[in-house]
């Protein structure tokens, strides 16, 4: 049996007009196929090959680590914070004459305290022919062994509880002869 030329023509445009339908609609689902690939590779972290929940089961371990990594940092700062609270880090040292007779400001008083205000003043007294040196101890910004003015005041710089003068010569003149032999 044989088909009319108008028949066979209808089916050809009818095979043609379904072939391009078939092309258009393999062609959308093939950017649609790479749309989901892209995605997964981004959900899986690149690692082709691998499952979506065996990315996400590696990514979920990976988070894990860094989590306790991250404590033991955490711990690890608190632990810095609380032995820089106790290191002698607030420092103020103060010259002055302790003679009448002498000049340069040779004699000082240094203190060295932590952030609780705990810890050592030290003072030298430089005289003509001798230089004396004493070392008290500091608790909470004061002694139980009597301070002099200066070591006060360096105790009062290193607390920050007094300001200090950034020039020299704005200090207070001291009394002198204060540590002279009668």
């Amino acid at each position: 049996m044989l088909l009319d030329t108008d028949t066979a023509q209808v089916v050809a445009l009818s095979a043609a007009g379904v072939a391009v339908l078939s092309l258009g609609l393999s062609t959308a689902l093939l950017v649609r196929i790479r749309k989901l690939t892209l995605a997964h590779d981004v959900l899986t972290g690149g690692d082709h090959g691998a499952t979506f929940v065996e990315s996400v089961t590696r990514q979920y371990r990976e988070v894990e680590g860094m989590r306790t990594d991250v404590g033991r940092l955490r711990d690890d700062l608190a632990a810095a914070r609380a032995d820089l609270s106790d290191a002698l880090r607030h420092v103020a040292v103060v010259r002055y004459d302790a003679f009448g007779d002498m000049g340069g400001r040779l004699s000082f008083s240094a203190a060295l305290l932590d952030d609780a205000g705990d810890g050592i003043v030290i003072t030298s007294i430089n005289g003509r022919s001798e230089t004396r040196t004493y070392a008290k101890g500091v608790k909470g910004g004061d002694s139980d062994h009597s301070l002099s003015p200066e070591e006060q005041q360096a105790i009062g710089y290193a607390n920050r509880t007094a300001v200090q003068p950034k020039d020299p010569m704005e200090l207070e003149t001291p009394r002198r002869g204060r540590f002279s032999r009668r």
